[in-house]
């Protein structure tokens, strides 16, 4: 019995060990291969192929099991006290062919996990917040050593990383708070004025204040009239910070859906930080992939619009919401267009340069000849009118100026919407594995989303019944997309937080209607009502309709607190009546000195009597009656000044016609043709 034993034991072939050893390579390389295709399960008809070569693989691997069973098995003969072994044949066929197996499904799981690792990186899992203590360039602290009896302004909002948890962090670190006095706020603008009137030595503030700010009059020159302290930097995890990282990462591409798009004017390449802050551009897109169709609007930046992250939500400029965060600003659009909005996008505006440069350029009808700086905000870039191949830098200039427009920001909207269907009907031009790679590795570096990779590669599905429905045709768009407008008239109104007069986009309430039950018209909410009669005439050229448009008989303006000063006591009691403003005096005789509500401040924030003070001196009656209050006109503290392109405009806001008695927001009836009625914000031009 125990020879018998030592005969089989000698008989084993020594390569058995290395046989088992490449079966166990082969089965971590082939199930790594099957975890990366079964990644690829949302592509479409592609997924039919992974699912078939993940079923090879397995075959495969189970027949090299049977094999080497097989060949290794101990087989009785005739003889009572022998057992012989089948030799082996050459085992060179075997070592190859499991050798191939292990390349080919190495290969393939490391080409999947390298193009899946590019596309999760669209969705940055970590951004670099980072926060500044600054002050006036005057003071004489030098570094935050120098900080003692200091009155600090700090955000309350306990949620900001840049705004409240970094800066208490430094305060600890510092301690601070043993010889300071921390004032807390719920908004940079009311922060940063106070810094300027001296009614605060420092304070923390996201270190992008500059690109804030130095857009708006007064803030030109806050680079030299600042400068900053101490600053820190904290890595945070998006999905703990932000509610839109995870809130619709179950939800299929499939289904309409509804995505803002953010641009981002930064001076430097990539988003790996908190550049939000920086937010140039904002457009809403819908999108029915049952349909194919899609509905997009470029949000002015100066919409005047309630801001959802404020306390109250009081109206201001929709462009200072960037300030805050993603969170901020796409609650701010959902709750003033009335839709939910499931993914964000962003890009950097010198990503798009290389964007358009990886892509081999976009064919885009420019509407008129432009000029601007480059994306290093150095030398001139042109463009000219017509039909253009246009690189990445041109196409920037197209998506960026707004200055050499009429219409101003609302034009460059249109211009921008432009230059994302030019890029769409690119892609299907793009056949090369390496311009595919390169467009990644640009998307990677300057995009952030909240798309999963998996949703991501979901549309792979949709662009196939793009293709399969005959809108990839070359001569039509990719997808089929209607165009809104939102109308709406320039107001000059007084900010309460930052004390001054600013430009203000005020919407048209008839126009926004409109948009919203276009949206939720293609979103699937509202059911779709036929047109049943329409009027053309051949002889007129086909314009494609833009919702929101108009023309509307009503413009929606705010009554605004009229400049008193000069008047005397009856004059003013009469222009007082007029607008809708409860005045009371100090004093007798003479003319109005001083008023206690500032001139352009909304009727309906007032919270009393507006107090007119008499200098006790008489003018004559006739002449004040002759003089008609501006209620754009900017009080003299506030610096404002106009934009010298906009001299020839007409302000409709300066009309007395636009201030009704009661102090809300109000109809004009004159009608609207929107055009005529915009104008560049000059305190906001980043572009220039």
């Amino acid at each position: 019995m125990n020879k018998q034993k030592r005969i089989e034991t000698d008989v084993k072939p020594k390569g058995k060990i290395l046989f088992i050893f490449l079966l166990i390579i082969a089965l971590v390389t082939g199930i790594f291969a099957i975890y990366n295709l079964f990644l690829l399960r949302n592509m479409g008809s592609l997924a039919k192929y992974f699912y078939l070569i993940i079923g090879i693989l397995i075959l495969i691997y189970i027949i090299f099991i049977f094999k080497f069973k097989r060949r290794f098995k101990v087989q009785k003969t005739n003889d009572k006290d022998k057992k012989k072994n089948t030799k082996p044949k050459k085992a060179k066929g075997f070592i190859i062919a499991i050798s191939l197996y292990i390349i080919f499904t190495l290969g393939i799981g490391l080409l999947i996990n390298y193009i899946y690792g590019y596309v999760d990186s669209f969705n940055k899992d970590y951004i670099t917040y980072s926060s500044s203590l600054i002050s006036m360039s005057s003071n004489e602290a030098k570094d935050i050593s120098d900080i003692d009896d200091y009155i600090i302004g700090i955000l309350s909002d306990k949620e900001s990383i840049d705004g409240y948890v970094i800066p208490q962090e430094i305060v600890k670190e510092n301690k601070l708070q043993d010889n300071n006095e921390l004032v807390e706020y719920d908004n940079y603008t009311e922060m940063m004025a106070d810094l300027y009137e001296e009614k605060i030595d420092a304070l923390f503030i996201t270190s992008s204040y500059v690109s804030i700010f130095n857009t708006i009059e007064g803030y030109e020159n806050i680079e030299t009239d600042t400068k900053t302290i101490f600053s820190k930097e904290k890595q945070v995890k998006k999905e703990t910070t932000d509610k839109r990282e995870v809130s619709s990462r179950g939800k299929s591409v499939k289904e309409p859906f509804t995505i803002l798009l953010m641009g981002v004017d930064s001076a430097e390449e990539g988003l790996d930080k908190n550049t939000i802050a920086n937010g140039d551009s904002l457009i809403l897109i819908t999108f029915n992939p049952k349909t194919l169709n899609a509905t997009m609007i470029s949000i002015p930046r100066d919409s005047y619009v309630p801001i959802a992250c404020w306390s109250g939500k009081p109206e201001n400029k929709i462009t200072h919401a960037a300030a805050y965060g993603n969170d901020c600003m796409m609650s701010t659009i959902e709750n003033y267009f009335d839709v939910n909005i499931d993914y964000y996008a962003k890009i950097n505006f010198k990503g798009l340069v290389k964007l358009v440069d990886a892509m081999g350029g976009i064919d885009v009808e420019v509407p008129k000849n432009l000029c601007t700086d480059n994306s290093n905000r150095e030398g001139e870039v042109c463009i000219s009118e017509g039909f253009q191949h246009l690189n990445g830098e041109q196409a920037l200039v197209l998506a960026r100026n707004r200055k050499q427009l009429s219409g101003g920001d609302l034009d460059r909207g249109r211009n921008q919407q432009l230059v994302i269907q030019a890029m769409l009907n690119k892609v299907r031009t793009i056949k090369s594995a390496s311009k595919f790679m390169k467009l990644l590795d640009t998307i990677s570096n300057n995009f952030d989303t909240n798309f999963t990779a998996d949703q991501i590669l979901s549309f792979y599905s949709v662009a196939e019944d793009i293709l399969d429905n005959g809108l990839a045709k070359d001569d039509a768009d990719l997808v089929n997309i209607q165009q809104l407008y939102l109308q709406g008239n320039g107001q000059m109104i007084y900010d309460e937080r930052a004390r001054m007069v600013l430009w203000d986009y005020v919407p048209n309430k008839d126009s926004k209607k409109e948009i919203i039950k276009a949206m939720k018209i293609n979103l699937g909410i509202l059911e779709y009502e036929d047109q049943k009669s329409f009027s053309f005439s051949i002889n007129d050229e086909y314009e494609k309709e833009v919702i929101g448009y108009g023309p509307y008989k009503s413009n929606y303006l705010y009554s605004l607190v009229p400049n008193f000063i000069g008047y005397s006591e009856s004059v003013a009691r009469s222009v007082a009546t007029r607008y809708g403003v409860r005045v009371s005096f100090v004093g007798s005789g003479g003319t109005v000195v001083s008023q206690s509500a500032p001139e352009s401040k909304r009727v309906d924030k007032l919270t009393g009597a507006v107090v007119l003070t008499l200098s006790g001196e008489s003018k004559s009656e006739s002449s004040q009656k002759d003089k008609t209050p501006s209620t754009s006109k900017t009080p003299s503290s506030s610096n404002e000044k106009e934009d010298d392109d906009d001299d020839d405009e007409s302000d409709t806001s300066s009309s007395d016609d636009s201030n009704k008695d009661d102090g809300t927001l109000e109809e004009d009836d004159n009608t609207n043709s929107g055009e005529n009625n915009e104008k560049s914000d000059v305190q906001d031009a980043p572009d220039e």
